[in-house]
């Protein structure tokens, strides 16, 4: 059995999927498999039709698309390009239906990278694996960003932007406090469990029970893992490794973070990733996990010039606890009848032209490494989450299951089992794992 680690792989090697997800979006049901929708044809001209996600403030991300299409329809004489923004809540429901139904089906999508591995067995999306290699600019796609289209050896679309967590902390109450920033996983709980005698109005870390992927780099960074990989490396079977010691090890570690010494479990058991966040923006909490992409939320709060950002440290002095990386990519339907012109298309939308609008707009963070360090020193709050995407990314098992484990809840009701005193450690984690075999299976 191979662990879930990047470092094993080489960027072109014929590896599965690297399943990412974007923070905030929760995984649903996949659309079932589809018995024919290939594409009749590939005209040249006509009406190509893209879904994108609809972004709590979505203009500045209209703006950048609205001149990518334009450029696009400049270059390709009698295309026309329509854009359709769709609800992330809804989205799974629209994707199965465009599955089903080739006739009233994008072109182009944009989708969680959890689901690749899932819309690929449905057969929706399009292998692009030779477009893709003939790229100039995908030669600098980040291996992770790579992963996340590849399933199989063979890639499904392109990524379009990346995300990664890291430590915000209070710089005011570390200064009044005479603290440093945590070195060591020890240092984090024993800082935050500080924080709290010394400052009972604030939550010294914000944690949440519903909280996945915050609490994820608790268990990588003590040798666990979520589930390990069975046979031969690219089989995309798996099993559980939630209830392994090292895994356990994590566990414990996150839990003990829950209680009025630090978050009240009455209260943060509940809390997501969005709410852990608003903890620290509205003043309420001295650090929090927050993405790259949580840097607008926390700019327009109370925390506003008051705060600063280190990669999440690891069990051992200098490390970097490995974080869980997200994202977003672009895939081209199967069913599409424009294909070449799609390609092309998605080519455009996730080109480092429009990458680099989308951080300048949007703060999303480019898939590009030339772009990403270019940005990097423009905007110095980036490079904590550079580093850690360098350091120590890390993913979800590239299984279709892994969509059925997360809309099921699976981890979150296990922590919230553990701080709730419902379940001891070792009872929630082995009944978890149960639930993520299930899911596993063919």
């Amino acid at each position: 059995m191979k662990p879930l680690k990047l470092s094993v792989l080489s960027r072109r090697a014929a590896a599965p999927a690297v399943a990412l997800v974007l923070a905030g979006l929760t995984a649903t049901a996949c659309a079932p498999s589809t018995s024919d929708n290939g594409a009749k044809g590939d005209d040249k001209k006509g009406t190509l039709r893209v879904w994108l996600f609809q972004e709590v403030n979505n203009a500045p991300k209209k703006k950048v698309i609205d001149e990518a299409v334009a450029g696009f329809e400049k270059e390709h004489d009698g295309a026309d390009v329509k854009v359709i923004y769709i609800p992330v809540d809804t989205r799974a429901q629209k994707i199965k239906a465009a599955f089903n139904d080739p006739k009233s089906a994008p072109d182009v999508i944009e989708y969680g990278n959890t689901d690749t591995a899932g819309y690929v067995k449905d057969g929706g999306l399009a292998d692009i694996s030779k477009e893709f290699g003939a790229w100039d600019e995908a030669t600098n796609t980040d291996p992770a960003a790579e992963y996340s289209v590849t399933v199989g050896g063979k890639v499904y679309g392109a990524p379009l932007f990346v995300g990664v967590r890291a430590l915000y902390y209070r710089t005011d109450v570390f200064k009044d406090l005479g603290l440093r920033p945590p070195t060591t996983q020890d240092e984090l709980i024993a800082t935050a469990k500080k924080i709290r005698r010394e400052r009972p109005d604030l939550y010294g870390l914000a944690v949440g029970g519903a909280y996945t992927y915050g609490a994820m780099p608790f268990i990588w960074a003590n040798g666990g893992d979520l589930a390990t990989e069975k046979g031969k490396f690219g089989s995309n079977q798996y099993e559980a490794a939630i209830d392994s010691a090292d895994a356990q090890k994590g566990v414990k570690a996150y839990t003990s973070l829950f209680g009025n010494d630090n978050c009240p479990a009455a209260k943060c058991a509940q809390w997501g990733g969005n709410d852990t966040v608003e903890a620290f923006a509205s003043g309420k909490a001295a650090m929090a996990i927050g993405g790259d992409f949580s840097h607008q939320a926390i700019e327009a709060g109370k925390a506003k010039g008051k705060y600063a950002v280190v990669p999440l440290p690891g069990v051992k002095k200098g490390e970097v606890a490995p974080a869980f990386a997200g994202g977003n990519n672009l895939g081209v339907l199967k069913s599409s009848g424009h294909r070449t012109l799609a390609v092309d298309l998605l080519k455009t939308l996730a080109g480092k032209k429009t990458q680099r609008g989308l951080f300048d707009t949007m703060g999303f963070l480019p898939t590009f490494t030339d772009v990403r360090g270019e940005v990097a020193q423009k905007e110095p709050f980036v490079k904590p989450f550079v580093k850690t995407l360098s350091d120590s990314a890390k993913f979800v098992p590239a299984s279709p299951g892994w969509t059925s484990i997360d809309s099921q809840l699976v981890l979150p009701t296990m922590f919230q089992e553990i701080v709730s005193g419902r379940k001891s450690v070792a009872d929630a984690t082995k009944d978890a794992a149960k639930k993520m075999d299930e899911a596993f299976k063919p």
